[in-house]
């Protein structure tokens, strides 16, 4: 049986979930960013248990490895890394973008472009295509009218996440659709199960987080 752990810390709060040869059997989540730290180590331990499952029984952790809230992304890997060095587990660490994105690859649009609020108008954002292929890799961007211009000229474009918000009071663009879409582990299963039968893992002791800038989180 292949069973995964999988930690998302990245974007609000945080997420945790047990998935079983690709499938979801247990998922908590925390709304309350400023408790991740206090609130994770313990929520696996309880996840696990109300699924009858052990430590033992894991074969890799997912995490979610940013862009995102500074803090949120050093608790997450930082948590999976230490189980991975404790248990000798694979670890999958899973670009934040990307995971966002494979939530919503059965999108009517053509491309999927997810969004996470920098602050001001700057977001961290990237475009795939639905077989999740990279259109536009990860970067930071501060948004106005012009933004996306050339790609929505030619294709239609979903922009969800919590920074799309910023982009919808800008655009007026028949190609580009908006649509509410929480962001939890859950989006994490799908990808970690396919690397995982792939042996496509992370180097433990080298993996870092993926700021692509220095991101000032609001927590204390």
């Amino acid at each position: 049986m292949c069973y995964i752990l999988n930690i998302d810390c990245a974007v609000t709060g945080a997420s945790i979930c047990l998935s079983k040869n690709g499938e979801l059997l247990r998922i908590a989540e925390n709304k309350n960013q400023k408790d991740q730290a206090a609130w994770l180590q313990p929520a696996i331990k309880e996840l696990l248990t109300s699924a009858g499952v052990t430590l033992q029984d894991l074969e890799a952790i997912a995490v979610s490895s940013g862009p995102g809230s500074y803090t949120g992304l050093r608790i997450g890997l930082s948590t999976a890394k230490g189980l991975c060095f404790a248990l000798a587990l694979p670890l999958i660490a899973i670009g934040t973008l990307e995971m966002m994105a494979a939530g919503v690859t059965d999108s009517d649009t053509e491309l999927i472009c997810p969004m996470i609020d920098a602050r001001r108008m700057e977001v961290f954002t990237a475009v795939y295509n639905k077989q999740l292929e990279t259109v536009l890799a990860p970067c930071a961007m501060i948004l106005d009218e012009q933004s996306f211009a050339g790609i929505l000229d030619k294709h239609t474009v979903l922009f969800f996440g919590n920074g799309s918000i910023k982009f919808q009071s800008l655009i007026n663009n028949q190609h580009a659709i908006f649509k509410p879409v929480e962001t939890t582990a859950i989006q994490l299963i799908k990808i970690a199960h396919k690397r995982l039968l792939a042996g496509d893992f992370n180097d433990v002791a080298y993996t870092e987080p993926m700021y692509i800038k220095n991101f000032h989180s609001s927590v204390k």
